[in-house]
C-alpha cells in the first residue's frame, strides 16, 4: 500500500507548494539507533549539528559541530571533526574560522568543504565574518573559500548559505537562504571547480523555479541534482543545467538529502509534526527510498512526538557498509543507525 501511495505522488511534476493527500509515515522502520557512538575529548560535549558527511574511505564520519551550543562564536574548540568507524576522534580543525558551520560535503577527492550559515545578531555573530563555503584538505588547509566575509546580497553571494556540493566534472553548487523572509535570498548559485562564478538559478517563492529555504543538495548516479525546497515541503530534480525533472512531495520537510552509489535517497524531515503545523500530519524522522523512481521503502521515525523545535536528523549521510548518520540541531547529537540483526 505505502509503495502503491508512493509511486502515486511520481504524477506531481507540475504540483508546488501543495502537500500529497496522505503522508508517508507508515513504512517499516528495519533499522537501531546507536547513541552515543561518536566519543569526543573529556570535557567536551555536543553541541547543535547539521552537517555530516563519510570520508573518502567509506567508513570515516566526518561532523561539523557547533562547539558545544548552537554557534561557535567566541570559541576556541574546533568544529570540523573526523571519527573513524570505531567513533574515534582523530582529526578536529577550523577553530576560529567558521562561526555556524551548517552543510558538510565530501567531494570524489576527499576534500572537505562547509557552509558557514552565520546565523544571529551581535553579539552573538561577528558581522565581519561568515556567510562562506571554505574547502578544506582532509588535514585541514584551506584550499578555496567562497563568498565574502561577513556576507553579501543580491548580486553578490552569499547570505546564509545552507548546502554546498559538487558535480562529477567538479563544479561546485550552494543552496542559499535559510529563512522564508520576504527579503530573503532563495537560490542556487554554480560555481566551476576553480570557484569561478556560472550563473545563480531561483528566486523566493513556490513555483517552477523557485524555493524557499532551499536546505539540501545532492547527486545520483545520473548526475541529476537533488535540491531540498524545505519550506515548500518538497525534492526539485534538475539537470545541471537547472532544466526540472520532476518535483517529489512525497519525502515530506527534507531538511538532508544522501543518495549512495546504488542510488537509494535517505532524507531527513526534522520539521514536519508538531514543529510545523501545516505539515503536522507527517512524522519527522528519516525517509529511504530509491533515487530512481520516488518509491519509499523505509522510515526511520522521530521518538520525540511533540517538540517544539527542530528535531531528529537535520543532515544525513550513509557509509559504504549502509549504516546512516544523523546530526541533529535541536537534540544537539550524532545518531548512529545500523540494520536490526
Amino acid at each position: 500500500m505505502a509503495k502503491a501511495v508512493a509511486l502515486s505522488f511520481l504524477v506531481a511534476t507540475a504540483v508546488y507548494a501543495q502537500q500529497p493527500s496522505a503522508p508517508t509515515n507508515s513504512a517499516s522502520n528495519p533499522y537501531e539507533t546507536i547513541v552515543g557512538f561518536a566519543k569526543l575529548p573529556e570535557g567536551r560535549t555536543w553541541g547543535s549539528t547539521s552537517g555530516v558527511a563519510i570520508d573518502k574511505d567509506g567508513a570515516s564520519v566526518w561532523v561539523a559541530e557547533r562547539c558545544g551550543a548552537n554557534t561557535c562564536v567566541g570559541s576556541n574548540l574546533p568544529p570540523i571533526l573526523k571519527f573513524d568507524a570505531s567513533g574515534k576522534l582523530v582529526k578536529a580543525f577550523g577553530e576560529g574560522m567558521i562561526q555556524v558551520p551548517h552543510g558538510l560535503h565530501v567531494d570524489r577527492d576527499g576534500n572537505i568543504w562547509v557552509t558557514d550559515w552565520a546565523n544571529g545578531r551581535p553579539p552573538e555573530r561577528d558581522t565581519t565574518k561568515g556567510h562562506q563555503v571554505v574547502k578544506f584538505s582532509p588535514d585541514g588547509k584551506v584550499l578555496l573559500t567562497l563568498g565574502k566575509s561577513g556576507g553579501a546580497r543580491e548580486p553578490d553571494y552569499f547570505w546564509q548559505p545552507n548546502a554546498v556540493t559538487t558535480a562529477p566534472n567538479g563544479d561546485i553548487y550552494v543552496a542559499e537562504g535559510h529563512t522564508d523572509a520576504a527579503t530573503a535570498n532563495a537560490r542556487i548559485i554554480k560555481f566551476d571547480k576553480t570557484g569561478k562564478f556560472l550563473r545563480a538559478f531561483g528566486a523566493r517563492g513556490e513555483g517552477e523555479g523557485q524555493f524557499l529555504q532551499p536546505h539540501a543538495l545532492a547527486f545520483d548516479s545520473r548526475g541529476r541534482l537533488f535540491v531540498g525546497d524545505r519550506s515548500n515541503n518538497r525534492i526539485v530534480i534538475y539537470d545541471q543545467d537547472f532544466k526540472q525533472l520532476a518535483v517529489w512531495l512525497q519525502f515530506g520537510r527534507p531538511s538532508g538529502i544522501y543518495i549512495d552509489k546504488n542510488d537509494v535517497i535517505y532524507v531527513a524531515d526534522s520539521e514536519s509534526g508538531s514543529v510545523n503545523p501545516a505539515h503536522k500530519d507527517w512524522q519527522r524522522g528519516i525517509r529511504i527510498g530509491s533515487a530512481k523512481d520516488g518509491t519509499i521503502t523505509a522510515f526511520i521515525p522521530d521518538p520525540d512526538p511533540a517538540p517544539r523545535s527542530t528535531s531528529a536528523a537535520e543532515g544525513v549521510a550513509v557509509d559504504a557498509t549502509g549504516i546512516i548518520y544523523g546530526a541533529e540541531v535541536g537534540p544537539k547529537a550524532l545518531k548512529r543507525y545500523a540494520r536490526k540483526p
